[in-house]
């Protein structure tokens, strides 16, 4: 779909529990932002000792342990006047939503010249652009909000019939994802709790 033309380069490299409103949206494009680069005199306390001699890294790894964290205080600082109206982001996913093709065009503009402000970088192979509808933390963004992702769905309709409790936990699990779009869940789960609570007597009957 041709949404006009934005100056913005995409560089590439050698080597979204988050319930979201969306007021509707008609245009989407996801986007993939890279690690954050790390000053260089914070890099030394990184390194890490391999055979070939001592290493360190110079983008932010998501192994550190509040890397995550320091992620999403960044990406809420630097899009702070766009989210909730025309950006939704979590960690490094990021969705420019718009109510017309039109206005997608100069959401992305907006959405660009703060990622150049801060030198940020995507990843192409997971953008996605001008697209109607799209997966966003697991979940389905469309025209009409926020949907069940038919993945999900598909994963317990293929299921086969637990034959035992820790298949009746992952299934429950799997259920819990789509609580907010399954009428009384917790009603219609209750036989799957039964059945772990009296779980050495493990029987998949009429009820579950």
């Amino acid at each position: 779909m041709n949404i006009g033309k934005l100056d913005f380069s995409i560089v590439t490299t050698e080597s979204w529990c988050l319930i979201l409103e969306f007021r509707c949206p008609t245009m989407l494009t996801q986007l993939h932002v890279f690690q954050f680069m790390l000053v260089p005199e914070d890099r030394k306390k990184d390194s890490f000792i391999t055979s070939a001699g001592t290493f360190c890294y110079v983008a932010m790894p998501f192994g550190l342990k509040n890397a995550g964290a320091t992620y999403q205080r960044l990406v809420d600082k630097i899009f702070h006047p766009q989210i909730g109206r025309n950006v939704e982001v979590y960690v490094d996913d990021m969705l420019v939503k718009s109510k017309s093709a039109g206005d997608h065009v100069a959401d992305l503009d907006e959405t660009f010249s703060v990622l150049r402000k801060y030198r940020l970088k995507l990843n192409p192979s997971k953008c996605v652009f001008g697209v109607r509808k799209g997966r966003f933390l697991g979940f389905m963004v469309t025209q009409r909000g926020i949907e069940a992702n038919p993945l999900k769905i598909k994963a317990i309709l293929d299921m086969k019939a637990p034959t035992g409790v820790n298949e009746v936990q992952w299934l429950t699990g799997m259920i819990a994802a789509l609580n907010r779009f399954i009428s009384e869940a917790v009603e219609k789960s209750l036989p799957f709790f039964k059945m772990l609570i009296k779980a050495k007597m493990f029987e998949w009957d009429a009820p579950c």
